[in-house]
């Protein structure tokens, strides 16, 4: 049986952590940063652990 092939687009925008949790970086950082705070964009730089909700259907086409 070949290779089950992983969601090429969901690996490029979600990491594995080492326990098993899913990080993706937030929104809001693309446009508009001048109007934004200094303390907000060093907020929204960091990653972000993924909803539960959304980690099972990721898992799914990662194959993790």
């Amino acid at each position: 049986m070949p290779k089950m092939k992983s969601n090429s687009a969901a690996s490029k925008r979600v990491r594995v952590t080492g326990t098993g949790k899913l990080m993706h970086a937030g929104s809001s950082m693309r446009h508009n940063l001048e109007h934004k705070s200094a303390r907000m964009r060093r907020a929204l730089k960091a990653d972000k652990v993924l909803a539960k909700t959304q980690t099972a259907n990721l898992k799914n086409m990662l194959n993790h």
